[in-house]
């Protein structure tokens, strides 16, 4: 981290920003110039947050050096994770077919399920059976993909839908982008031994994403696949698009692997078969769409 202080800082304040350093187990590098004193802190810097310093007397501004994420990044771990479920591996050389159409599942790698769906209108028509009953269909539609081999991931839209998609034995926990924000159910999921997808928002940046992924990793879940679900377009007829560059980042920086969920993406203008593609090209360890395949 780089430590500017201001024109008027004093000697005091310089060693009390050093003192700040050498307590969290880091270096200090001290230079003095004709305007600025900068200091940079030698180690792993993210023991603190820039704030920390910025709120020292005299000091100007705090700029961090290193990624806020760790356990997740290529410098931990330069090669790819591979996470297998049902002997399908998520990150391995093949690009994974996920079907969000549990009758196409019999030529899919793996199906995608959201059994806890409801429209954001309030009178839009819909099934509006009990959650009781959407956990019984969760259950049978679940066995019946086991019965012929096909892991299962299942979408959860709230902490309590967690333990009946455990109890329904669901291979793979599916957070929307919604949820990126949500720090208890993220440390929900990190106390678990469950696989997890973790989406990124629509108004987040790539960064923020493997923050939260961190976030997972560090209560002790380190199977975390990351989702990219669509982020906000400058179109107004469609609103969202394929984060294609925030892909093509996260899988730069992180050993984790990637899949796409195009199957509300896609639009007159970029049908599936263009969005699968643009995802292949992106980096992606495998889609989810409602495509039927030959």
């Amino acid at each position: 981290m780089i430590i500017v202080m201001h024109k008027q800082a004093s000697a005091e304040a310089v060693e009390r920003v050093v003192a700040f350093i050498r307590s969290r187990g880091l270096q200090e590098h001290v230079s003095k110039g004709e305007e600025r004193t900068i200091i940079g802190a030698v180690g792993d810097e993210r023991v603190f947050h820039p704030n920390e310093l910025e709120r020292l007397p005299f000091v100007e501004r705090a700029i961090r050096v290193l990624n806020e994420w760790r356990i997740i990044s290529r410098e931990t771990q330069p090669e790819n994770s591979i996470i297998t479920v049902r002997g399908v591996a998520f990150g391995g050389e093949k690009m994974l077919d996920i079907t969000a159409d549990g009758s196409r599942a019999g030529t899919a790698d793996a199906v995608f399920a959201d059994p806890f769906y409801l429209p954001s209108r309030p009178y839009a028509d819909t099934d509006r059976s009990s959650e009781k009953e959407q956990i019984r269909t969760m259950q049978a539609e679940v066995q019946r993909h086991h019965a012929a081999g096909k892991p299962v991931i299942v979408r959860v839209r709230d902490v309590r839908q967690i333990a009946p998609a455990l109890d329904a034995e669901a291979d793979i926990l599916y957070l929307g982008g919604e949820l990126m924000s949500n720090r208890a159910l993220q440390d929900e999921v990190g106390r678990l031994n469950t696989p997890v997808v973790l989406c990124k928002d629509k108004h987040h940046r790539a960064d923020e994403w493997l923050v939260a992924a961190e976030h997972i990793a560090l209560r002790g879940n380190h199977h975390i696949i990351l989702g990219e679900a669509g982020t906000l377009s400058f179109e107004p007829e469609h609103p969202y698009r394929l984060d294609v560059d925030a892909v093509v980042r996260v899988r730069k920086v992180s050993h984790l692997p990637v899949v796409a969920n195009i199957t509300r993406l896609w639009h007159s203008d970029m049908p599936q078969e263009i969005l699968y593609k643009l995802a292949a090209a992106a980096g992606v360890n495998g889609v989810i769409n409602s495509l039927q395949q030959d």
